[in-house]
């Protein structure tokens, strides 16, 4: 079981930086698969980024590609979504995500994870 809690949302204008965090409970945080989904009001949750837990493998939805970047810092049991260049569309609800031990590298469905965060807003205004 692992618990997960995001940080780091708010209202940013159009152009600006929002940096995520998503704190994981427990001891074996190295051995999950870390994703980023959102969700914008009336669509489905999309995959926004993921990092898995062998080799730091990172992958990245389209839309969001040059411009964020998923991390992790295993000592403090944390990923990050550095958001930059931000765009009104990118306007959603974020939600953290957690697999454990699986070995694929690329992991986009929501249905790959089997933890999820809360969800944080963020807005992104023009």
């Amino acid at each position: 079981q692992v618990q997960l809690v995001e940080s780091g949302g708010g209202l940013v204008q159009a152009g600006g930086s929002l940096r995520l965090s998503c704190a994981a409970s427990g001891r074996t945080f190295s051995s999950y698969t870390m994703g980023w989904f959102r969700q914008a009001p009336g669509k489905e949750r999309e995959f926004v980024a993921a990092i898995a837990w062998i080799g730091g493998i990172t992958t990245y939805a389209d839309s969001v590609k040059g411009r964020f970047t998923i991390s992790r810092d295993n000592a403090k049991n944390t990923v990050f979504l550095q958001m930059n260049s931000l765009k009104p569309e990118d306007t959603a609800v974020y939600y953290c995500a957690a697999k454990f031990r699986d070995f694929r590298t690329t992991m986009s469905r929501t249905y790959d994870y089997d933890y999820w965060g809360q969800g944080i807003q963020v807005t992104v205004s023009s």
